[in-house]
């Protein structure tokens, strides 16, 4: 997994546009120079691409995946919903041993890189054992995921979550939630503790925080995480009605504009899912320069709604894909789900594409640009200076034949899948060849090691 050497693509994106004959020389996990016409050496790929962050993962869920598709109590009739789906959740977590979140963590960014993307932010809320009691080591489960990304190679982004009410009306957290559970007077010690883990990692990896909501963290506990200075800032926002309905409630204002009068929104946040936002809302967000972190398939699978991505966009807002639940992780999936949502919604055809720009070019570019900020990476193009997050396609995929220019970027957001994917960097290191992680294998094993009757008893 070396961050040196050098790669030759007969056609790379570029932050000038297309370019043939583009020599990238690595060093030291990063982009050292590009050249372009240049003659073929070091290792040849057909299409070179910035590789996305995944800006959004709770990543023991990807253990969850298929078990949840079922009405709770009182069938239909009940409106069944991410409220319900939380019930499961709950089970599942009683269950958890800090083995199995490592082993769960580490396939996750085994799929995440193998779908194309360069690095991963963990929005990490699971942090003591059952029934809440602490781990001896309070960063226990944040060094769980770190040894995830050890194994795996990937660019970690890791955000200790803030977690201290079940709501508004700051009741206690449910038996299942806690686990999560986090006090003011203990929260920035668990930050520290989760950075002298993240100090293993080598020097792209990065720290930040995320107040878990508004239902779940108080004005005061939010001001406490905001004083830490520990940057990027992440937060669920604005997803769900329920969510909506409750803060409006509890305090007269919506989500949004309840956060935009009480916090210093800006370019250092990325606040998760927005789909419950009316079009004042968007826009006053969009100024902020922060990024939407828009995870389609999950908000798709939880009914949560569809975010306003062409005002968004046409605003100047910046976003970024995430993967959430990870009940399916597939960058090319995200991308076309969240431009599917608006076709279906506006009745309409290529609604996030410019006269200039084709919309499979105009999500990749906006995708990698608003995940890097989110990530608190220095990445997102191939530019000198940059982390080497590159992916490289396979141009000998049957539905990439013939396909030039950002026709390769639509080919894979509407045609394509992992499948489509062949060689991945992060930070300089070769972590996919041929389409495969080159630890797939053991990964998968202790994977399967870990759930081992862990979905049955549920």
């Amino acid at each position: 997994m070396a961050g040196d050497g050098i790669i030759w693509a007969e056609r790379a994106l570029l932050p000038s546009g297309w370019a043939r004959g583009v020599r990238v020389a690595l060093a030291g996990g990063r982009v050292a120079s590009v050249a372009e016409g240049a003659r073929p050496e070091g290792e040849r790929v057909g299409v070179l691409l910035p590789a996305p962050a995944n800006v959004h993962s709770h990543a023991f869920q990807r253990a969850m995946a298929g078990l949840t598709e079922r009405r709770g109590p009182g069938g239909a009739a009940a409106g069944d919903s991410f409220w319900t789906w939380r019930q499961l959740m709950f089970r599942f977590l009683d269950r958890l041993t800090p083995e199995q979140v490592e082993a769960i963590a580490a396939l996750v960014q085994v799929e995440m890189l193998e779908a194309g993307f360069g690095a991963s932010v963990e929005f990490h809320y699971l942090h003591h054992g059952p029934g809440g009691v602490p781990y001896d080591d309070p960063a226990e489960m944040a060094g769980r995921i770190v040894a995830a990304a050890e194994a795996s190679g990937i660019g970690l982004t890791l955000l200790p979550v803030h977690y201290q009410f079940g709501g508004l009306d700051r009741r206690p957290l449910v038996a299942g939630q806690a686990r999560f559970g986090t006090a003011p007077e203990g929260f920035a010690a668990l930050v520290e503790a989760s950075r002298g883990h993240v100090r293993r990692l080598p020097g792209d990896a990065d720290l930040g925080v995320a107040p878990h909501s508004l239902r779940a963290v108080s004005p005061e506990g939010l001001a406490l995480v905001l004083s830490l200075g520990v940057g990027p800032v992440h937060m669920h926002l604005a997803e769900q009605v329920a969510e909506v309905d409750e803060v409006l409630a509890a305090t007269g204002a919506r989500p949004v504009e309840w956060l935009l009068d009480h916090a210093g929104v800006d370019e250092g946040w990325c606040l998760i899912h927005c789909t419950q936002m009316l079009p004042r809302e968007t826009l006053a967000l969009a100024a902020t320069g922060a990024v939407a972190g828009l995870c389609p398939l999950t908000e798709a699978s939880l009914g949560d709604g569809v975010f306003d991505g062409v005002r968004w966009m046409a605003a100047g807002g910046r976003v970024g894909i995430g993967s959430d639940s990870n009940i399916r992780i597939s960058l090319a999936e995200e991308l076309r789900q969240l431009e599917t949502t608006q076709r279906l919604r506006d009745r309409s055809r290529a609604a996030l594409a410019t006269e200039s720009c084709s919309t499979g070019r105009r999500l990749w570019e906006a995708a990698c640009a608003g995940g890097a900020k989110a990530a608190g990476r220095a990445a997102g193009a191939v530019a000198p200076g940059l982390w080497a997050d590159l992916v490289a396609l396979d141009t000998g995929h049957l539905d990439l034949e013939g396909l030039e220019g950002d026709a390769i970027l639509d080919g894979f957001a509407f045609a394509g899948d992992s499948r489509m994917v062949r060689d991945v960097w992060s930070a300089g290191r070769r972590v996919v060849r041929e389409g495969r992680h080159v630890r797939r294998e053991a990964v998968e094993a202790a994977y399967r090691r870990a759930v081992a009757g862990l979905r049955a008893a549920l």
